[in-house]
């Protein structure tokens, strides 16, 4: 199957150096995932670092294994996490592809 979410080369070097820098231990991988979604509000994505579960998708994008929960897949297909580094903040961002 292909990856239903892409992830940027910035992106991908900054999680990188967050796997190797941060001592994230072995067998885990890259939790890509949502918050909320109840009522008008919407959902906010998130990433963080985490074991495999028995619910999850998994996917290797560049060597990084990635891990999305099976009902969280509908929210994510096509968005593409991005690493923002500017004068006014750094951080990883979600964004729909032109």
């Amino acid at each position: 199957m292909k990856e239903p979410v892409q992830i940027s080369d910035q992106a991908i070097s900054e999680i990188s150096n967050i796997i190797k820098n941060k001592n994230i231990p072995e067998g885990y991988g890259l939790r890509i995932g949502i918050k909320g979604g109840r009522g008008c509000v919407g959902v906010n994505y998130v990433l963080g670092f985490d074991q495999k579960k028995s619910d999850d998708e998994t996917y290797m994008i560049q060597d990084i294994e990635i891990f999305i929960r099976k009902g969280e897949l509908m929210h994510l297909i096509g968005k593409r996490v991005e690493f923002y580094d500017e004068n006014d903040g750094r951080g990883f961002v979600f964004n729909d592809p032109d």
